[in-house]
């Protein structure tokens, strides 16, 4: 059950002595923060503002000590309702899952959950001067933005792909998003990705960005449109900053970065927002507990996809693009997938335009899937039925077929009537000396198939020992 207790006067005590008296009687001795948010949170209170978002001194790391999951006492968690009922103050929701909550609405209400009837608090709260109110739930109560969306974890999947994009990018930034509002940022390397991992806030969202610094003169002359943006900049003792400002502090920002080595503007408008892609820190045993979501980007929605597949799965795609180096690309579901030349056929090719063409809708069977580089290999032929193993059953026949290719170590004869066949070699110590060794690219040879190795995909042929006796079941390609 919960109940709402709106302000008849403007009494920051009585709420709080409310909040304790619910707290007391539940059994309650310490509330875990839930979605903190520090500033933005605007009552156009009654009560004046407070210093520091009202954390000063409550969390001995600082305000990084204020994130989603960390453990306070009631009395901290009293601390933490006066500064929500101020309008710079920070916010929250504080619980005890499925036994209590706490915390203040937009309409500066106080609300308060319990798994247990209370009414000795409700006397007591009733007796501050405080109108109770008795609701199903809460109308602040979280709700996710998506709730059919998978937030993406950063995960070991995550961590590697990390590791692949600094290497890919060289410089690469790590915004490390702590509490709504509150952020940091980490210029990464090679060598410094775990030492800024072990460090990360718990449950923090986590944006990878390409590199943002540029020389501080184009980032000046970008402070001059309107919006809300956040600059981040690099010190001369190598440290990263950041700050969030509009167009009318520009001019303070410019003052302030002017002995920046380097500086980069990011826009907080959502669709001009781009990282690469994004995550949210699970808990130590891997399950995700934060419950808020970040922006997908596209990477993000790749990997959403990616973990729907497995290796082995038959997909249907349409053919999009033939690069002119012999890759297909390939619509699985919105995800571009590939099948390399090998892939397409058990035949030989010449190209990939001899199999499949461009909008042409095929099935085609999942090689892997590679949650590092985002990639996913298909392949056409093993859908289709091995071709080789008939092949294999043709040893010691005769056939006569055009001479395709001459090799310093023989020639290639095709032993199938078809522009498609398949070829095998005569090695020269198996080639007839009565030709005097001339054979041009064209002419038809008869031959015996002597080996298929099925292994390697060869065929031995022999024109020698196509000569003997045994001419039986002889044939023409």
């Amino acid at each position: 059950m919960a109940w709402s207790c709106p302000l008849e006067e403007p009494i920051e005590a009585a709420y709080l002595q409310a909040f304790a008296a619910f707290a007391e009687e539940t059994g309650v001795d310490q509330l875990a923060i839930r979605e903190p948010q520090i500033g933005g949170f605007a009552h156009f209170g009654l009560e004046p503002p407070v210093a520091d978002h009202g954390l000063a001194d409550l969390f001995p790391a600082g305000l990084t000590g204020f994130h989603d999951g960390a453990l306070v006492p009631v009395a901290a968690g009293l601390e933490l309702v006066r500064a929500m009922l101020r309008d710079n103050g920070a916010w929250c929701r504080l619980e005890v899952e499925e036994a209590f909550s706490v915390h203040v609405g937009w309409d500066q209400y106080l609300y308060i959950g319990s798994n247990l009837p209370c009414e000795a608090a409700l006397a007591r709260t009733r007796s501050l001067g405080l109108f109770p109110e008795r609701l199903d739930a809460s109308p602040y109560e979280f709700a996710p933005e998506d709730p059919l969306r998978i937030q993406r974890p950063a995960d070991a999947d995550f961590w590697a792909r990390l590791h692949w994009t600094v290497s890919a990018y060289r410089a690469t930034f790590l915004e490390e998003t702590y509490a709504a509002n509150a952020s940091r940022w980490h210029r990464l390397t090679r060598d410094n990705i775990e030492a800024v991992r072990s460090h990360l806030t718990p449950r923090a969202q986590l944006a990878v960005w390409p590199e943002l610094l540029t020389d501080v003169d184009a980032a000046m002359a970008s402070l001059s449109e309107e919006g809300l943006v956040e600059v981040v900049w690099e010190d001369g003792d190598g440290r990263i900053n950041s700050t969030v400002a509009d167009e009318t502090q520009f001019e303070a920002v410019r003052t302030q970065i002017s002995g920046a080595r380097a500086v980069g503007v990011v826009s907080l408008a959502t669709d001009e927002r781009q990282p690469l892609f994004t995550a949210v820190l699970p808990d130590s045993d891997g399950v995700l507990r934060a419950r808020w979501q970040t922006e997908p980007t596209p990477s993000d929605r790749d990997w959403a996809f990616l973990k729907t597949l497995r290796r082995g799965q038959v997909v249907t795609g349409t053919v999009t693009t033939i690069a002119s180096f012999g890759v297909t690309f390939v619509d699985i579901g919105g995800f571009t997938a590939m099948i390399n030349i090998p892939e397409l056929s058990w035949r030989p090719i010449n190209h990939p335009s001899d199999v499949v063409g461009v909008g042409q809708e095929i099935t085609a069977q999942v090689l892997d899937v590679d949650m590092v580089r985002e990639r996913v290999p298909l392949s056409l032929r093993a859908v289709q039925e091995d071709p080789w193993p008939q092949v294999a059953q043709q040893i010691g026949q005769v056939v006569t077929g055009p001479v395709t290719k001459i090799v310093p170590f023989g020639v290639f004869v095709r032993i199938e009537g078809r522009e498609d066949g398949f070829e095998g070699l005569v090695h020269t110590s198996e080639l007839d000396e009565s030709t005097g060794g001339v054979v041009e690219v064209g002419d038809a040879l008869t031959v015996k198939i002597i080996d298929v190795d099925l292994a390697r995909r060869r065929i031995a042929l022999s024109q020698t020992q196509a000569r003997t006796p045994r001419h039986q079941g002889n044939r023409h390609s």
